[in-house]
C-alpha cells in the first residue's frame, strides 16, 4: 500500500483503504480489530491519512520482516530477479509492493494464528465501490484500458 521508497501511497490500494473508514468501530464490537500496514515510516503514513481524510488504525512495519513473511512486499533480490512467488504461484513482476489481506487469531493463551491470506482479486470483496459498480449496466467498464485499473485515482485527484 505504501512503500518506503514512494512519496504517497498506491492509488489503487488506495481506492481499497476508501472503503475502510467508518468499518473499524463495527469489527470491534465483534471483538475483531483492524489494522493497515504498510513497510513507509510511520511520518509518510500519517502525512498521507490525513490527506486523505482516514482514520483507521494503519501502522508501519519499518524494519520488520511482516510484509515479505506475508509476499505482498518484495526483496531488491526478488524485484532484480523479475520473478517471486506471489499470489501461491510464481509471478513475473518488478513491483517491490502487492495488495494482500491477512486474518490472525488470538486464543485466550495469548497465542496468535495466521488464519488467511488473500491477494490480487481475491481482496475484491473488501472494496464496496467495485461492488456497486458490478450492479450497474456497464458494469466496471474497464474493457479497452491498458490495465483493469488505469482509471483509478487517489479520491483527490479526479478531475470533476
Amino acid at each position: 500500500m505504501f512503500a518506503p521508497e514512494w512519496e504517497e501511497g498506491c492509488r489503487h490500494c488506495s481506492f481499497w483503504a476508501d472503503n475502510f473508514n467508518g468499518t473499524p468501530v463495527h469489527l470491534k464490537h465483534r471483538d475483531v480489530t483492524f489494522v493497515a500496514i504498510s513497510r513507509a515510516p510511520l511520518a509518510k503514513i500519517e502525512q498521507f491519512k490525513r490527506r486523505m481524510g482516514w482514520n483507521f488504525k494503519w501502522v508501519s512495519s519499518a524494519g520488520t520482516d511482516f510484509n515479505y513473511d506475508y509476499r505482498v512486499s518484495f526483496t531488491p533480490e526478488e524485484v532484480a530477479a523479475g520473478e517471486y512467488e506471489h499470489n501461491y504461484r510464481v509471478s513475473k513482476n518488478t513491483l517491490t509492493d502487492h495488495v494482500g489481506i491477512s486474518a490472525f487469531y488470538k486464543d485466550a493463551s495469548g497465542n496468535l494464528f495466521h488464519t488467511y491470506s488473500a491477494y490480487e482479486r481475491g481482496v475484491e470483496p473488501i472494496n464496496g465501490a467495485y461492488h456497486f459498480l458490478d450492479l450497474m449496466p456497464k458494469g466496471r467498464d474497464e474493457a479497452g484500458l491498458d490495465f483493469t485499473q488505469a482509471w483509478v485515482r487517489h479520491h483527490d485527484r479526479y478531475e470533476d
